[in-house]
């Protein structure tokens, strides 16, 4: 495993510099002389934690059970705490680049790069896949759009809404510094910018989520069959929020034990090679 700095030039992108070192932690598959070249996927991983600070039980722990699944696995730990929107996204949009500049480096297929998020790095990877052709992205990093398009994306009991009512306030609130802004939180809204250019997505939830409503999953399935994306959606009747792996190796504590759950890890394995 490697840990690369991820570069972004703030200043172009009109940003405050965020005092923090993004990071992305590579976990890439040897290639074995006796096998050869088999150019896998890959799938950038955004932690949760509110948009305050990035859970390592959403971190590494997933990319271990995805590269041995055989997919090349980078885990972005970004800013947080309460910076300037896009600046989580434009670390997102230069680690999706990297992957993507580093395909044969790394034995990848470039048309077969991922993004997941939990939670609130559900949102980020949501927005990831909604947002890249923002020409924002593209003009601070150098390159053109379709270099930071995603291929899939995977959510994890993903903050969609932007609503009071049904969102995670706090990491909308973070998103917005705090401020009273409608526009934006309007704008940061994943299912409304869903559209033609949003690619297919596995999605998953838990119907009795009490920090981040299911509805956020609901939303944004429904715009997806709106606009004719495919997608495969998982809706567990109990389980609750935070599970990420969902057994013994990311639990924190008896609840997040739920095998039923826990079938999205193969079911989502499953998909991605589809």
């Amino acid at each position: 495993m490697e840990i690369v700095d991820i570069k972004v030039d703030y200043a172009k992108a009109g940003l405050e510099d965020p005092n923090y070192q993004p990071t992305l932690s590579c976990f890439v598959p040897k290639v074995y002389e006796e096998t050869g070249s088999r150019k896998r996927g890959a799938v950038v991983i955004c932690p949760g934690g509110g948009y305050d600070w990035c859970s390592e039980r959403e971190a590494d722990p997933v990319a271990y059970r995805f590269l041995g699944a055989g997919f090349a696995a980078f885990v972005l730990r970004y800013s947080c705490c309460g910076k300037k929107f896009p600046t989580d996204l434009l670390e997102c949009a230069a680690a999706v680049k990297y992957v993507r500049d580093n395909a044969d480096n790394f034995d990848i297929d470039p048309d077969k790069i991922f993004v997941m998020g939990f939670s609130a790095g559900g949102h980020l990877a949501a927005s990831m896949a909604n947002l890249w052709n923002m020409p924002l992205l593209a003009e601070t990093l150098g390159c053109d759009s379709e270099t930071l398009r995603v291929n899939g994306s995977v959510l994890c009991y993903p903050v969609i809404l932007s609503d009071p009512k049904l969102t995670h306030e706090g990491s909308i609130a973070n998103l917005l510094q705090h401020k009273d802004d409608p526009e934006l939180r309007e704008f940061l809204s994943m299912d409304k910018r869903v559209g033609e250019h949003t690619p297919r997505t596995f999605i998953w939830h838990c119907a009795d989520d009490g920090c981040v409503p299911v509805e956020n999953t609901l939303y944004y399935t429904t715009a997806l069959s709106a606009n004719k994306i495919p997608f495969e959606a998982h809706i567990y009747p109990s389980g609750g929020h935070g599970l990420s792996l969902c057994d013994d190796t990311t639990a924190t504590w008896e609840g997040h034990n739920q095998p039923k759950a826990a079938e999205w890890v193969q079911d989502c394995i499953d998909w991605m090679k589809s």
